[in-house]
């Protein structure tokens, strides 16, 4: 039997203990094994998702709250979803995501449809090959439905939007900043415009739009997820990974392009430390009961613009009392966290290197495929650090300040490990920030005193989860969930358990549902 197979017949018992009745589909809240029962009752078909898809980006991405997250739409989603209707009627599903719609960032390069990373001077870059998530997620049968705007990976644009796209909006407040650089993901997703999404991060580039959007996201351990064929501006901190309304969804997607690829050696780390069984079978509506949670105070802000994300929390950490968590509060570092982890990005150094490669494994016909190239094109609309790093003499190996990073970065996730060590902690809990968001155009004036990135920089795995509502601005708050190499199954447990015990996530008012996706 396949590995695709045997995570069909998992996914087949697993939902038919989560699925809802199909009496009660809906398209706002249904998971991928809802979606799964729905099918194999006869009551959805692959092309019936994809046109309720469809007719939700008609109404909402241009026109409606106009949340502008699309950038390509895959003319062929329709007849692919019909070939998958017709194989698994004659065949069963290949796998769990069989006719599911994922929504890519734009950086995920796709055989059919350009990758441009919102950058115009690449509005028509076309790869010859999907990437190694996209293989393995078309492989198991999913619809890549469109690719989705962003901060522009290139370019010089507002933080949430790009040069060939321009602005994602919030779909709970289009006045207020959406988040970066998945900006385009983190939206759609919110207005379910697919079942589940694909964000990247480099500098908190899931869990940011993640916590602005009222998702649940996943930015795994380093060495879990390929980037081959993927943009990237770091070697050392890039990930890639999923975003959606359930941590159900996440955890299915993560059985699907989990793994070693030998194009991508960092995944080399992954052999021998993932689970088992699928990470699907980790899902637990009780997952918080006795489990040991410490809260990390000193990543806790206080002060002016701090007030209303600070209750947000300590309602958190009651709530995870409630459900029945062991909290250990505080636990201490000793250190400066705030400064370490300011100071502990890597990406501005390792940016041209960075790029250069991903270029050069393009076409030969593509319009950029060098840092030069880009340049001349681009001009002075190619980011500043990128410019600058195009200059730089010093080799990366004999750079103080990339070794300097370096050194914080691992000084940052020793002390994280060891606390969880020391206090035997199944994951640390923090808020991913407490200020109000800023407006659209203006996001940067908090950043330094707000998020929390630490994923980025130690690569150890997060989920961000639905904690609530800021009462000022209707924007969402978000609780995160760190914990030690390769604990995904522990943290897709606790997640589970947070999800059915708060029920945080809602659907925003903008968006609301339309014909036919309630039965």
């Amino acid at each position: 039997m396949t590995t695709l197979r045997r995570l069909a017949l998992v996914a087949s018992l697993a939902g038919a203990v989560l699925a809802a009745p199909v009496s009660a589909f809906d398209l706002s809240t249904a998971t991928i094994a809802d979606i799964q029962a729905a099918m194999d009752s006869g009551a959805l078909t692959s092309e019936k998702l994809v046109q309720l898809y469809l007719a939700r980006i008609e109404a909402y991405d241009q026109k409606g709250p106009k949340l502008n997250t699309v950038i390509t739409l895959n003319k062929n989603a329709l007849a692919e979803a019909r070939a998958l209707d017709a194989e698994r009627k004659a065949k069963g599903p290949r796998s769990p995501l069989h006719g599911i719609v994922v929504l890519p960032k734009d950086v995920f390069d796709t055989k059919d449809m350009p990758t441009t990373g919102g950058f115009k001077p690449m509005a028509t870059s076309q790869p010859h090959f999907d990437s190694f998530v996209i293989d393995r997620l078309r492989k198991a049968g999913a619809i890549i439905l469109a690719k989705l705007n962003q901060s522009d990976w290139y370019g010089v644009a507002p933080r949430g939007a790009s040069t060939l796209a321009g602005q994602v909006l919030s779909p709970y407040n289009p006045a207020k900043w959406p988040g970066s650089s998945s900006s385009g993901t983190g939206a759609a997703m919110a207005a379910w415009f697919g079942t589940v999404g694909l964000g990247s991060d480099t500098g908190g580039s899931i869990t940011i739009p993640t916590a602005q959007n009222n998702l649940f996201g996943f930015s795994t351990s380093h060495g879990l997820v390929s980037r081959t064929g993927m943009m990237w501006s770091s070697p050392r901190q890039e990930n890639g990974g999923p975003m959606g309304r359930s941590v159900y969804d996440l955890a299915a997607v993560l059985d699907v392009i989990a793994g070693y690829d030998p194009a991508d050696l960092a995944t080399e780390a992954s052999v021998g430390r993932m689970p088992d069984r699928p990470y699907t079978s980790f899902v637990d509506p009780d997952g918080l009961k006795g489990a040991r949670v410490g809260v990390l105070r000193e990543m806790v802000r206080t002060g002016p613009g701090h007030a209303e994300g600070v209750v947000l929390f300590e309602q958190a950490v009651a709530d995870f009392r409630k459900a029945g968590a062991v909290v250990v509060d505080p636990v201490l570092t000793g250190l400066d966290l705030v400064s370490v982890q300011e100071s502990a990005g890597a990406a501005n150094f390792e940016r041209h290197v960075a790029i250069n490669k991903y270029l050069a494994a393009l076409p030969a016909d593509a319009p950029v495929r060098t840092v030069e190239e880009m340049l001349a094109k681009g001009g002075d609309t190619v980011k500043p650090t990128i410019i600058e790093g195009a200059k730089n003499p010093i080799p990366l190996e004999r750079n103080p300040a990339l070794i300097a990073a370096y050194k914080q970065q691992d000084m940052l996730r020793a002390a994280l490990v060891d606390l969880m060590v020391k206090h035997r902690l199944d994951a640390l809990v923090l808020p991913f920030r407490t200020f109000v968001s800023d407006p659209v155009g203006q996001a940067g004036a908090s950043r330094a005193d707000g998020g929390n990135n630490m994923s980025s920089y130690t690569g150890l795995p997060t989920i961000v989860a639905p904690g609530g509502f800021f009462p000022s601005d209707g924007m969402p708050f978000g609780v995160q969930f760190l914990g030690t190499p390769f604990s995904e199954p522990t943290l897709i447990k606790l997640a589970s358990g947070w999800e059915a015990a708060t029920k945080h996530r809602k659907a925003p008012a903008s968006t609301p549902p339309l014909r036919g996706e309630v039965f």
